[in-house]
């Protein structure tokens, strides 16, 4: 079955760096983009960064961008989300989504979370 799990969370002082990565089972991981949400409590659940199936297109949100990399190793089926400078505004859980669009439908799945604590 599909699958997405993600690993690497945790509780880290504001300015350190955590390494988050996604392991994908249960389909075509090289046709999928691959995008990491997060949610903290109260918010909604807002884009953090995306990379394209090849890996030749990411783009970042705003309040991310020069501190979060992502990157994908098609061989390996895995996405890594490298992030530094962490803030404390980066608490949330970090969800890995897999999204393929064809003609006729859309595939859309979730991992189920993982936590990133960043605290003092």
């Amino acid at each position: 079955q599909v699958q997405l799990v993600e690993s690497g969370g945790g509780l880290v002082q504001p300015g350190g760096s955590l390494r988050l990565s996604c392991a994908a089972s249960g389909f075509t991981f090289s046709i999928y983009s691959i995008s990491w949400y997060r949610q903290a409590p109260g918010k909604e659940r807002e884009l953090v960064a995306a990379i394209t199936s090849a890996g030749g297109s990411t783009n970042y949100a705003d309040s991310v961008k020069g501190r979060f990399t992502i990157s994908r190793d098609n061989a390996k089926d895995t996405v890594t989300l490298r992030m530094n400078g962490l803030k404390p505004e980066d608490t949330a859980v970090y969800y890995c989504n897999a999204r393929r669009r064809t003609f006729l439908r859309e595939y859309d799945y979730w991992g189920q979370g993982t936590q990133v604590t960043v605290s003092s």
